[in-house]
């Protein structure tokens, strides 16, 4: 287990602390300890759920009072709010050294994408709901959140990326809603040398790409004009126009997309792969979806922006180990060509109690593997391959967790 390890070792330790004092003695709450505990998914009351996790350390089904949960909260607040970006990176890394991650013509593909949240935060001594906005960039190949983020209402998805853009590599290929092209993004992925594709809001934007749509025309080679000084200057990237290539697009149903790319060469990256390339950008709704529902990203185990942050990176890594479980539970107990899937959702139970264990005891984890893995492979779902059923247009079923 290399992530317990990480947990564990020196430099991570400096890093996440946010003092040299803090969890220099040895006390029940060690800083692996507060960090396993959160990446084991809270959902319910913090006291509840710690003793479940000190019962499922200790391999017994009642319930364990070891700490309190004021003594969790006063150990949390001396942890880096984005330590588990940090974990999450690690985790990334570890992954493809071991396993094969899916590519596109060579490429890793990433798509990128927001998604508001209403979380209970104390305020002027009073629980308050607020707005926030949570902000991601995903491998849609092998369903992993490469970051993870919880922003402040103060600034747009386009501001957001700008913070996360180190994530990115060159053998990148971003995929965006058409809520991201500005003169001032493309200049700097292009400055940056990173591939993208975009989808381009048709009724505003661009004047050349309304032209593109008049020509009826596949795909074009275009150039767009450059930033103003003012963006060029607060984003560091070149004042000068761009050329990129738009290529039209037509879903299943019938509607016409425009996307803008930076992959000119049409022979390397024919017109009519595009559509199913941009469609896989569609897998980061699905995540988001399974975080806020399975997860209940809403519901944060402390009423403070810190306590949040932690609780949402915390949250992305416990998605990612369960992704990566069922990656694994794929490969050696289902035939490839199989229409059915692993059901991540009951995944989820069976890795969080096991997850304390994974990173406190690695010994136990190794003897528990294999045969987590075959329970999880026997909860399957039947998928069926360009199956559609939209749904009508109606309410949500149920308010988000902060009105509860």
């Amino acid at each position: 287990m290399k992530l317990s390890n990480y947990l564990f070792s020196r430099e991570f330790v400096e890093s996440a602390r946010l003092d040299p004092k803090h969890f220099t003695r040895q006390r029940t709450l060690t800083l692996p300890t507060v960090l396993s505990f959160l990446l084991s998914g809270v959902q319910a009351a913090v006291q509840s759920e710690l003793d479940q996790f000190f019962a499922n350390l200790r391999n017994r089904a009642d319930s364990v009072r070891e700490v309190t949960a004021q003594a969790f909260s006063q150990a949390r607040y001396k942890i880096n709010a984005l330590v588990f970006g940090e974990v999450n990176q690690e985790l990334i890394r570890l992954a493809e050294e071991h396993l094969p991650f899916p590519r596109w013509k060579g490429l890793r593909v990433v798509a990128a994408d927001g998604s508001d949240v209403r979380l209970t935060m104390m305020k002027d001594g009073v629980r308050s709901i607020v707005k926030g906005m949570a902000f991601g960039l995903y491998l849609p190949g092998i369903e992993l959140f490469l970051d993870f983020r919880l922003h402040e209402p103060l600034c747009d998805e386009r501001q957001m990326f700008f913070e996360a853009i180190d994530c990115l590599r060159p053998d990148d290929l971003l995929l965006m809603d058409r809520g991201f092209p500005c003169r001032w993004l493309v200049s700097v992925m292009n400055a940056r040398q990173l591939h993208f594709c975009i989808r381009c809001d048709l009724s505003r934007g661009f004047k050349v790409v309304r032209k593109f749509l008049r020509s009826g025309q596949s795909e074009q080679v275009v150039v767009l004009r450059a930033p103003n000084a003012r963006d060029a200057e607060d984003y560091e990237c070149p004042a000068t126009p761009t050329t990129v290539r738009l290529v039209r697009v037509v879903t299943p149903n019938g509607r016409i997309h425009v996307v803008m790319t930076s992959l000119l060469d049409p022979v390397a990256f024919p017109a009519a792969e595009f559509a199913d390339l941009y469609h896989g950008r569609w897998r980061i709704e699905e995540a988001y979806k399974r975080v806020k529902h399975r997860l209940q990203l809403e519901h944060t185990s402390g009423l403070s922006w810190h306590a949040a942050r932690q609780d949402f990176g915390a949250k992305a890594v416990f998605d990612n180990l369960n992704a990566l479980a069922a990656y694994v539970a794929t490969d050696a107990h289902l035939d490839p060509e199989s229409l059915y899937k692993i059901n991540r959702t009951l995944a989820i139970d069976k890795i969080k109690r096991q997850l304390g264990r994974w990173l406190l005891a690695a010994q136990a984890t190794t003897r528990r593997l294999k045969p987590l893995l075959a329970e999880i492979a026997l909860n399957l779902q039947k998928f069926v391959p360009d199956r559609s059923q939209p749904r009508k247009p109606q309410p949500k079923p149920h308010l988000s967790h902060a009105h509860k």
